[in-house]
């Protein structure tokens, strides 16, 4: 069976979207010296157990030489619901909706600033600005900045294998700590805002969160810059791949891809299909607080666990016929976005950005469709999958 994958080269490492199943739903990979989280029910429990199992991975990892306080995605209760209250508000569903008209007019700014009229690069003039901007915005800095995030985030993936607590490469310690120049890069840029904003405050999100209080106490400048670094980063790059493994996916099924242009009320299904089918955060760390029983198997205290949600969209015990694309499936119960506390926040803008962006796309280009001359690149990273560029032809065939 020829997969998407195989056509597009997508790493070796996404054994999930080459219709293989792994023996058992979790195991110890003794290379890396960690445990693989594959299956459904498994994944939900972790993910839903924040007592059991932490977020707070760089207790097990090897120094990385940078603050983890206000880090979002490595906190457990109390602590990060503390936090995530503060964000909460810029995400409401009101908020994400008075977003529609906005999204709208910046799709179409960039869609005009196309120069080719018979070509489109869906990631440089669509996907990646569109999502960047958006939430730049709602931060306050200036989104024309965003070739500056780009480069960052780009150097953040460069790590083409998969991490192991074992063998420590020069390779994998040379791409961590590329990784981590760029996050105090970005850090660095967040942090110079910030300061201006406790000079002269303005009406943004990060202003809010250097004049937020929990429990009585401000925030402390590194709670505010890591937590901001999130927003950010994590605030575009999941639309990115979201719109871009949707238009491929609907270009690599021409009847599903006539169907939701046909009936429009169909786009957020398909998006929905594509997170299930192509999950772009393809894994999740997580680390054991004590002994506990998973999947069958043992797992001793201060283990960590590298949860694979793409693998588990891609259960049969959860989903029939895992391995085909259906947009029309349903209930459709993904990981793409997480679950528990930890769940996307920004779940709801991205969905909102991939429709707008997407029947866009179709009102405009009749006859938009890969570029067989010209193949999709994707992130070469084994934890995540998603197109770094996708060449588009728009003209007629």
């Amino acid at each position: 069976m020829t997969t998407i994958a195989d056509t597009w080269g997508l790493h070796e490492g996404h054994f999930w979207l080459r219709g293989r199943r792994p023996e058992q739903p979790v195991g110890f990979d003794a290379a890396t010296g960690m445990w693989n989280v594959f299956g459904y029910p498994e994944t939900l429990r972790v993910l839903g157990d924040p007592g059991t199992f932490s977020s707070d991975t760089g207790r097990v990892l090897p120094s990385l030489e940078m603050s983890s306080e206000g880090v979002l995605t490595q906190m457990d209760p109390p602590a990060h619901g503390k936090l995530r209250k503060l964000v909460s508000h810029a995400f409401t569903p009101k908020v994400v909706a008075d977003l529609e008209p906005r999204i709208a007019e910046l799709t179409r700014e960039l869609l005009d600033q196309v120069a080719d009229p018979g070509r489109l690069e869906l990631v440089t003039d669509l996907a990646y600005p569109l999502p960047v901007i958006v939430i730049a915005e709602l931060l306050g800095v200036p989104p024309g900045d965003r070739h500056l995030f780009k480069q960052w985030v780009d150097k953040m993936f460069v790590n083409t294998q998969q991490f192991s607590l074992v063998d420590r490469s020069e390779e994998q310690e040379r791409s961590v700590a590329v990784a981590m120049e760029q996050f105090k890069h970005l850090a660095d840029y967040i942090g110079e805002h910030a300061d201006e904003r406790r000079r002269r405050p303005r009406a943004d999100l990060l202003t809010k969160l250097v004049e937020a209080e929990v429990d009585g106490e401000r925030l402390t400048r590194a709670e505010v810059v890591n937590f901001a670094n999130i927003l950010l980063v994590a605030g575009h790059i999941t639309t990115t791949m979201l719109l871009g493994n949707t238009v491929v996916c609907l270009d690599a099924h021409p009847g599903q891809l006539a169907r939701v242009r046909e009936d429009r009320s169909a786009v957020p299904a398909a998006i929905e299909e594509s997170l299930r089918f192509f999950s772009p955060f393809a894994a999740v760390g997580r680390v054991t607080n004590n002994d506990v029983e998973l999947g069958g198997q043992h797992i001793p205290a201060d283990q960590l666990l590298m949860v694979w949600i793409a693998a588990a969209n891609r259960d049969p015990r959860q989903f029939a016929d895992p391995d085909v694309f259906d947009p029309a499936r349903d209930p459709n119960p993904h990981l793409g976005f997480g679950r528990g506390i930890h769940f996307c926040i920004g779940a709801p803008l991205a969905r909102l950005e991939g429709k707008v962006a997407l029947n866009l796309l179709l009102d405009r280009f009749p006859h938009l469709r890969t570029d067989p001359d010209e193949p999709p690149r994707f992130i070469p990273s084994p934890g995540m999958t998603g197109v770094r560029k996708l060449p588009l032809l728009t003209s007629g065939a």
